[in-house]
């Protein structure tokens, strides 16, 4: 008999958290609250207020769980003190810059403390498991609500602007429709992809490798040209100089452009590769959540609620497609165009350098003077406007507008250090 109390009180003991454990829990609620009370202060929006509100009130009575299993243990429970940095940080940045530039902030804590929560076993901890669940549930619907608000003003912005460009030249090239028979081209289509592919009037690019040229080419240009015209602006009859600084200029700036962009994309790739396994491991954690939520997407887009579940259950029974088709329009991804990090570097690097050597080429002669300045100057301008009008046949802009755009920034920073180089040559002499 004594033997069975005894092994009743131990699992009693058992279930109670630790101290020490409830103590960091209890910190971690409070330090929610502060932050949840503080977005709501912070929030314009009525709704999105109300929700933080609510998820503030789910922390507060998490919060009271871990004070209540600190009584039963005879601990003294702590007064509240300062929110760690990593919140301070968050509410800052809300109150610079608004709620929802911290909405990936916010979403990355409460999946730290899911995962704290997840290495705990106790009652308690499945009772508050279940509303941090619905916490997400809460995030999910504010994004999803703030990404329908951006896509109504983006459609309402591209109205305006084809109302804006159709006067000044055509936009849909009508002689790729000779000799196509479109519908039969559309019903033989198993990707929507090939659509794009097949579409050649759509110029645009499926990684960030085509936006990094560009990019690094039109800047190479400028800012070499700038360099160079200020070395040569205080040191007129030292070509060797003016050399010397262009080729410096290349090499950093080509190293420096490519190191940026290489980081850059790979830490988007990274961030769009978890946030794809996150909606994978939602998929199999809960698929018929998952499945209504495809559903409620074509409830959104004008199908009836009949229609929009028979179309997420065609698509749930092939878990790929409907992965993909998640990511898709859940997420606003595209897992087929994440960008390559080495194709962003290397086009970056190659592209600076060839715009920075432009400026360079004339003074490889050794000889200086006015014929060599102005050789580069020219052949700097010349290559500004040949990058600004082929930015144009992307864009569909005017030709010459883009052209001279480009040769007005090149030209404009080049006066300035040239200026600046010329003033300092003189100090110096």
């Amino acid at each position: 008999m004594l033997g069975m109390t005894t092994s009743k009180s131990a699992r009693a003991r058992q279930n109670l958290v630790d101290p020490v454990t409830s103590l960091k829990n209890l910190k971690l609620e409070r330090d929610a609250i502060v932050l949840y009370e503080g977005l709501a202060g912070l929030e314009t929006d009525e709704r999105r207020a109300s929700a933080f509100r609510q998820i503030a009130a789910n922390e507060r009575r998490h919060a009271e769980v871990w004070a209540a299993k600190l009584r039963e243990r005879g601990v003294l429970v702590p007064r509240p003190s300062a929110p760690g940095l990593r919140v301070r940080f968050i509410i800052l940045m809300a109150r610079l810059f608004g709620t929802h530039a911290v909405t990936e902030l916010v979403q990355a804590l409460e999946g730290d403390e899911e995962a704290i929560y997840e290495r705990q076993t106790s009652p308690e901890v499945a009772a508050i498991a279940a509303d941090e669940r619905e916490h997400a549930q809460i995030w999910r619907r504010l994004s999803s609500e703030r990404e329908r608000s951006a896509e109504r003003d983006r459609a309402a912005e591209r109205e305006r602007s084809f109302e804006r460009d159709r006067a000044a030249a055509p936009i849909f090239p009508l002689e790729h429709l000779e000799g196509r028979d479109g519908v039969a081209e559309a019903e033989r289509t198993t990707r929507p992809t090939d659509i794009g592919d097949r579409e050649r009037w759509h110029r645009s690019s499926r990684s960030g490798t085509l936006r990094a040229v560009i990019f690094g080419v039109s800047d190479g240009l400028v800012s070499n040209l700038a360099l160079v015209m200020g070395v040569a602006g205080a040191t007129t009859d030292a070509p060797r100089f003016v050399l010397l600084a262009g080729i410096a200029g290349l090499l950093a700036g080509a190293f420096s452009m490519a190191a940026g962009e290489y980081v850059s994309m790979q830490s988007q790739r990274e961030l769009f590769t978890r946030q794809i396994e996150l909606e994978r491991a939602e998929m199999e954690a809960m698929p018929e959540e998952e499945q209504a939520e495809l559903a409620a997407v074509y409830r959104s887009k004008g199908f009836t609620h009949d229609e929009a579940a028979a179309i997420a259950a065609r698509i749930f029974r092939d878990p790929e497609k409907a992965l993909d088709t998640l990511v898709r329009e859940e997420l606003g991804l595209d897992p087929n165009e994440l960008g390559s990090p080495w194709g962003a570097a290397g086009g970056s690097f190659l592209a600076f350098a060839i715009g920075a050597a432009i400026p360079v080429v004339p003074y490889l002669t050794g000889q200086g003077g006015a014929l060599v300045f102005a050789a580069s100057l020219g052949l700097s301008l010349a290559a500004l406007f040949a990058v600004g009008a082929g930015v144009s046949l992307l864009t569909g802009r005017s030709t010459m507008y883009s052209g001279l755009r480009q040769v007005g920034i090149g030209l404009g920073a080049a006066a300035v250090t040239y200026v600046v180089g010329r003033l300092i040559g003189v100090t110096i002499g």
